[in-house]
């Protein structure tokens, strides 16, 4: 009987997990050990420009620790969307990285490194044979928007990874994939029942989260040829049906099917049984082929940004703050048409933290905050037009006054100098998907013993 077992210590590389999960991890001797370690869960600025979210050496702290134990093992490790974004240089940083630690360490290691950055007129050759396809919520696209995207990439899917392992891989770095590809590869290479796999990669893709230790805590899969058990690793954390069956609807819109590149698993049959406080088994799951498509995922680069930030605790003001956002914003405007800025080459907005900034919604009439931070934007089309527009707004921040029987008032800045330069910012601009002649078709492997 086909049987893989997985050892899944990071809900990202980056986030860390205790020492004592990851040992416990290994002293289960997985067959591989794989993690996610992307997402764009923070926002479309790491696509476009390409740079990973977390810092270097929290990343290199986690990859080590999985070459190290994969070495001490003898088994093979993956990653999957290397560098938060999957991009071309976030694959090729966490090479760097892992090469690094090699060459520290001593050992030799054959490396497989994935692409899956795609070539904007590549991609529009696509959309021209009418083979690119909105998902739900997408935005309308032009031919010009794939030229507006400074980063396009297509999610993997288990082949690419399948495709390195049988050249001899003992480490895979791999762009953007689908969080689940990456875990599900080995099991499905190694002959274990399909819709298990996926379903229990699906279920590990963010490390403990499935269970009570939370994102440091780890977590591990058994796949065989009937369905898959749910270890907790982290000591003395637990695990249930309810932690495992209920991550079918993170990042999920059906809670019931999961559709991956080329299939569809769905988990109306499926039962979970605890077998103890640190497994449940999983089993039931049946799965589905449809049509092969990688989804699409670009950002690109819409302007610059400079923000301001006050902090008020004028009684007055806080009986209606939107009176003073309304009044300061029009000042605003109006000082700037003065001096030769029309209102349309920029964009602002003043949000009260404390009051609705979060929301932007209607308050009770009743609430009267105790302070609040006004939080001014503006988003122009160069960096030095995005600061001067917000150190026109500063007086007003500072010394505004809508009362007219009340003297001058003044506010505090939080920081010295007001304005804060945030350089360039992205907008996401493609999620959609693309339909392939074959899985491979949009993807390069590199590879290299180190």
């Amino acid at each position: 009987m086909a049987k893989v077992k997985v050892f899944v210590p990071y809900g990202a590389v980056g986030l860390n997990c205790t020492e004592e999960a990851f040992k416990a991890g290994l002293s289960m001797k997985p067959d591989i050990i794989s993690s996610d370690a992307g997402s764009t869960d923070s926002g479309p600025y790491y696509l476009g420009s390409g740079h990973g979210k977390y810092s270097t050496s929290d990343v290199k702290r986690d990859l080590k620790r999985m070459v190290l134990g994969a070495h001490e093992l003898g088994i093979p490790m993956t990653i999957g969307s290397a560098g938060t974004c999957g991009s071309d240089e976030g694959v090729d940083t966490a090479y760097a990285l892992i090469k690094e630690i090699c060459e520290e360490a001593g050992i030799s290691k054959k490396i497989a490194r994935i692409y899956s950055q795609q070539n904007p007129e590549l991609i529009k050759q696509k959309y021209r044979e009418g083979k690119i396809s909105a998902l739900h919520g997408a935005p309308v696209i032009s031919e010009r928007t794939f030229e507006e995207c400074s980063t396009i990439v297509a999610l993997l899917g288990a082949e690419a990874y399948e495709e390195a392992f049988k050249k001899g891989a003992d480490i895979i770095i791999g762009g953007r994939s689908t969080d689940t590809a990456v875990i599900a590869a080995y099991p499905l290479l190694k002959g274990c029942d399909p819709a298990s796999s996926w379903h229990a990669a699906k279920t590990v893709e963010c490390g403990g989260v499935c269970t009570d230790a939370g994102l440091q805590g780890g977590v591990f899969m058994e796949v065989d040829d009937k369905g898959f058990t749910i270890f907790s690793v982290q000591p003395g954390t637990t695990v249930s049906p309810y932690s495992v069956s209920a991550h079918m609807i993170y990042e999920n819109s059906n809670p019931i099917q999961l559709t991956e590149p080329g299939i569809q698993i769905d988990t109306s049959n499926s039962t979970y049984t605890a077998l103890s406080e640190t497994s449940v088994r999983v089993e039931g799951t049946t799965i589905s082929e449809i049509p092969y498509t990688l989804k699409l995922e670009g950002s690109g680069p819409v302007g610059y940004q400079t923000v301001s930030m006050a902090g008020i605790r004028d009684r007055h003001v806080m009986q209606d703050p939107t009176a003073w956002v309304d009044a300061v914003s029009e000042a605003g405007m109006e000082k700037l048409e003065r001096v030769g800025i029309p209102r349309d080459s920029y964009h602002f907005w003043l949000r009260p933290y404390g009051y609705n900034g979060v929301s932007g919604m209607d308050v009770p009439k009743d609430y009267v905050p105790n302070e609040i931070m006004m939080m001014l934007t503006v988003t122009a089309a160069t960096q030095e037009m995005a600061t001067q527009i917000c150190k026109a707004f500063n007086p007003l921040l500072l010394h505004h006054n809508i009362f007219e029987d009340k003297p001058m008032p003044s506010y505090g800045f939080i920081f010295s100098p007001a304005e804060i330069e945030r350089g360039a910012i992205y907008e996401f601009k493609l999620y959609h998907t693309v339909s392939v002649d074959s899985p491979l078709e949009l993807v390069r492997i590199d590879y290299a013993t180190v």
